[in-house]
């Protein structure tokens, strides 16, 4: 068996700042004090976050990149915007500069300039697990300064370092909030290498992201959890259990048995019940693991584009922050040269990725439809049948009709009390099933992608694709965002 494939693990360190500081080369040190301590602190990657403004900025810049930190670089303002704040003999040095960030990010959409650095300072924050900040201390000069970042990352109870730039006392907050370990990521990592699983990488990933997805994938196949089955089992133990007790009453029965029975159809459920509780671990492995496999499927499917479409960016579930942040790093980093035309990519896209998925929710619906069709007959059988013999037994008592005695007792007796729980059972399995979510989702992904299919055929440049494949791959995360909320709140209760 080859070398189990891995992600690596990345920490971002974002940065804020004065632009003026009275020893920089002192500042400068202190910084690479404090970014080396982070290096040894937590195991992976560090990578550094932050703007390019003059004076703090730019040192903590030199300094991160002199420790060999990947730079992005996170811009309040378009670059034509943004070079009016340097003279214009700095202009070229720093678009330099710029040019050396493995990203550019900009900022702003709308709003005043003011506005615009607070909110870079606000990303800053939000995109980091450390926040290092040169501050004096002293209340924010204007919008955006590093008082109010520094504020708004006390806020949110993140990891902070202060740089004092006038002592160089450095004052350390929140660092039990660090987190130094990603043990979702590290158990994906540790999962054995598999030759099964989707076996497509369309436009060539590199090698160990296609084996990552494909071990992540295998593992979800192969622990495909059986709770909805072992749900399924309590309901029917619970069932016969009422069966046997108003068959007991509707007949007289007295057999020494029927206690029996019903006590080991009770304690049946209660068994499956334990069971259930007892492999919550696996089934929440297998839970990640499919989550992870699609993750990286959808990584896969886009890797031909120029560049890096933001598809995880606003990902928040907790077990998939690593692997998130990993698979969006990796893309940025990958050299993309266009090899491919948009055409190429245009139609490998639509059948590797948009008829693949089309294909898989056509199957889903067939599998799910006649079940869904099977048990609302079955309750509405059910139904029927208790509000007719109920019917009977008060139109029988009302008329005085005479029943023999066995159908007496199973029309009047038995089926009126068995029948609402047998319908009860039928809408408990629909509901355990989920199957009135899944069909409709099924057809709405179909009509969605039929969509994009259509869509893709009119695109001829970059951006058009580009606009299209982010939709689709959106609504495919979020249908496996949902169906990972209800598993998991399923598989846990």
């Amino acid at each position: 068996m080859s070398e189990t494939p891995q992600l690596p693990l990345f920490h971002i360190v974002g940065f804020s700042g004065h632009r003026s500081v009275a020893n920089p080369e002192g500042v400068a040190r202190a910084i690479s004090a404090e970014l080396e301590a982070l290096r040894r602190e937590a195991p992976g990657e560090w990578l550094a976050l932050s703007s390019v403004a003059d004076g703090s900025d730019q040192v903590f810049v030199a300094q991160a990149r002199a420790l060999g930190f990947s730079w992005h670089a996170i811009l309040p303002l378009p670059w034509v915007d943004f070079a009016t704040d340097f003279p214009p003999e700095e202009r070229v040095a720093v678009e330099g500069l710029l040019a050396q960030a493995e990203h550019v990010r900009v900022n702003m959409e709308n709003g005043t300039r003011e506005d615009a650095y607070l909110d870079c300072g606000m990303e800053t924050v939000n995109g980091a697990d450390v926040l290092l900040a040169v501050w004096d201390g002293q209340p924010a000069r204007g919008k955006g300064g590093t008082a109010d970042v520094v504020a708004y990352a006390r806020s949110l109870e993140k990891p902070v370092v202060i740089i004092d730039p006038a002592t160089l006392a450095v004052q350390r907050e929140n660092f039990e909030r660090l987190r130094r370990e990603d043990e979702h990521l590290a158990k994906l990592n540790r999962l054995p290498a598999s030759d099964g699983g989707w076996g497509e990488n369309p436009f060539g990933a590199p090698d160990h992201i296609f084996r990552f997805q494909r071990k992540c994938d295998h593992a979800a196949s192969r622990g495909a959890p059986y709770f909805r089955r072992l749900i399924v089992g309590t309901v029917i133990l619970h069932v016969v259990a009422t069966l046997v007790a108003a068959a007991g009453l509707a007949f007289d029965l007295h057999y020494s048995a029927l206690p029996w029975l019903k006590l080991l159809c009770l304690t049946g459920a209660i068994a499956v019940a334990l069971l259930l509780r007892r492999h919550h671990h696996s089934m929440h492995n297998w839970v990640g693991c499919r989550l992870a496999a699609e993750f990286c499927r959808s990584a896969l499917a886009t890797w031909g584009l120029p560049r890096t479409t933001s598809l995880f960016e606003d990902v928040d579930v907790p077990n998939a922050r690593g692997l998130a942040r990993a698979l969006h790093i990796l893309h940025s980093r990958a050299q993309q040269t266009h090899a491919i035309t948009p055409a190429q990519f245009r139609d490998t896209y639509r059948a590797k990725r948009i008829d693949d998925q089309l294909a898989y929710y056509r199957r889903q619906e067939a599998r799910a439809l006649p079940l869904f069709g099977r048990l609302k007959l079955g309750f509405w059988i059910a139904t029927l049948l208790a509000l007719a013999c109920t019917a009977a037994y008060a139109l029988g008592g009302a008329l005085g009709v005479t029943v023999p005695g066995g159908v007496k007792s199973t029309i009047f007796y038995l089926l009126p009390l068995a029948l609402p729980v047998i319908a009860a059972a039928f809408i408990s399995l629909i509901s355990i099933n989920d199957l009135h979510r899944r069909v409709a989702r099924y057809r709405e992904m179909q009509v969605m992608l039929e969509d994009s299919r259509r869509r893709l055929g009119f695109c001829e440049t970059w951006n058009s694709l580009e606009r299209v494949v982010l939709k689709t791959e959106r609504a495919l995360r979020q249908e496996m965002l949902e169906w990972h909320s209800i598993t998991s709140f399923t598989e846990s209760h």
